[in-house]
């Protein structure tokens, strides 16, 4: 290995250091309460080192959304030649569980604490685009949906039902991640917990007669 590309290696092994460090500290502090010197300590790595991999806050924000917001897109990209609409949104919601359980703190990070991204910002992200938008990708697997007649006929408006959809997969996870420890509840598997939710929402959601497991 060459002396460029054994820096290179660490540049980026530094920078993922950051990231995740800044990832934990914004969920368990909050955005407006961490400072970059925060995030240096946390790391023991001088300010100056933090500022030479990002040049403030928002940088670094910005570059978490995008990461977080990519991975999440790559597991609904694995879905997305199923050619069953129905069948993809269970897909759908599965992924999605399967991301907040395996990746907790950028969930919270992106779907449990308030936004930092600016409007300007989302175009770079792919807002819009199916195959980096998560949000647009559901939102398009059910407008399929209704145009082939798969769903009842008083469901006409994707955004209604995408958000639906959206929201009971929040709920499985956001429990989940805040209520997992508890000793109180006789916790059930959570993924026998999400199967039943998605089954249940879309034989709720799907026209009468159409068949579905």
């Amino acid at each position: 290995m060459g002396i460029n590309e054994r820096r290179e290696r660490e540049r980026k092994a530094v920078r993922k250091k950051i990231l995740e460090a800044a990832r934990e500290l914004f969920v368990a502090e909050g955005y407006d309460a961490v400072t970059m010197r925060r995030i240096a300590e946390a790391i023991e790595y001088s300010p100056t080192a933090i500022y030479f991999h990002f040049k403030d806050k928002e940088t670094l924000i910005r570059e978490l959304c995008k990461e977080d917001s990519s991975s999440l897109a790559k597991a609904f990209n694995a879905i997305a030649k199923e050619p069953d609409a129905l069948e993809r949104l269970r897909k759908i919601g599965r992924a999605y569980v399967e991301f907040g359980v395996s990746h907790p703190n950028s969930y919270r990070l992106m779907f449990m604490t308030q936004s930092k991204i600016k409007e300007d910002d989302y175009a770079e992200m792919g807002h819009g685009k199916q195959e980096e938008d998560g949000y647009a990708f559901l939102v398009a697997t059910v407008i399929e949906a209704i145009d082939k007649g798969l769903l009842r006929k008083v469901l006409v408006d994707p955004h209604l039902v995408a958000q639906a959809i959206w929201s009971a997969g929040h709920g499985v996870v956001a429990l989940h991640l805040a209520k997992r420890d508890d000793p109180w509840v006789e916790w059930r598997s959570l993924t026998e917990t999400a199967e039943l939710i998605m089954h249940t929402m879309i034989n709720g959601l799907k026209r009468e007669g159409i068949a579905h497991d």
